[in-house]
C-alpha cells in the first residue's frame, strides 16, 4: 500500500530533518506562505511528503540566488499552471464524452454580451436582447 503524498504525517522536527533544514526555517517559510503545512488540534504543524518536496525545492531555488519573494511567486505560478492543466484535462474529457454521444440537435449556442458562449434552448434568444450571433446546426431528416 502506497502512502498518500498529501497526507499530513510528519511533525516539524521530522520534516525539517527530511528536508535537511532547521525547524525554525520551516516556521519562517510557513509564516511567509511558501510551504504551509496542515494544522492539527492544538495548532501543531503536520507536513506531508509533498510539503517536504516543496521545502527541498524552496531550498534549491534559494541556493540558486532566487529571493524568497521570487520563490513564492514561482510556487504560485506552478500551482496555477497545475490547476489549469487539471482543468484542461477535465474539459478534454468532457469534449471526448460529447463527441462520443454525437451532436445534440436541441442545443443552441450564442455569444453573450461579454463575449462568452451561452447555451440556449431552441427558439430562445439571449436576454437582454443584443446583437449576439446565434449559431445552430440545422436538423436534416
Amino acid at each position: 500500500m502506497a502512502i498518500d503524498p498529501y497526507a499530513p504525517i510528519f511533525v516539524i522536527s521530522v520534516a525539517a530533518e527530511l528536508a535537511e533544514m532547521h525547524p525554525q526555517t520551516l516556521r519562517q517559510y510557513d509564516r511567509l506562505g511558501l510551504v504551509s503545512p496542515s494544522r492539527q488540534p492544538g495548532r501543531q504543524r503536520r507536513y506531508s511528503q509533498r510539503d517536504v518536496e516543496m521545502l527541498r525545492e524552496v531550498q534549491r531555488l534559494s541556493k540558486d540566488g532566487v529571493s524568497l519573494e521570487g520563490i513564492k511567486r514561482i510556487l504560485e505560478l506552478e500551482n496555477q499552471v497545475a490547476a489549469l492543466q487539471s482543468r484542461v484535462a477535465e474539459l478534454q474529457a468532457d469534449l471526448a464524452d460529447a463527441q462520443r454521444r454525437g451532436p445534440d440537435p436541441r442545443r443552441v449556442f450564442a455569444a453573450g454580451i461579454a463575449g462568452d458562449v451561452v447555451t440556449l434552448a431552441r427558439g430562445q434568444r439571449p436576454q437582454p436582447p443584443s446583437q449576439a450571433i446565434v449559431l445552430w446546426r440545422p436538423h436534416h431528416k
